[in-house]
């Protein structure tokens, strides 16, 4: 690819990010803590699973040696 076409993809993809809709910091982490305290009932790191069953995580069979 020759420097002209490096230049032209570049300034493309520059403007593609010029043109993203940005929001102040602050007003994410307002979204962001209120989406945590509407899903913090869904979340199994914080209240754990229901049963043993429902833990994708846990061991399937224990190994025996005959």
């Amino acid at each position: 690819m020759s420097s002209h076409q490096q230049l032209r993809v570049l300034v493309e993809q520059l403007q593609r990010e010029a043109n993203i809709d940005r929001m102040k910091t602050s007003e994410a982490i307002n979204h962001l803590k209120r989406y945590i305290s509407e899903h913090e009932a869904e979340d199994y790191l914080l209240v754990g699973f229901t049963s043993q069953k429902a833990n994708p995580f846990r061991e399937k069979s224990s190994c025996t040696v005959l």
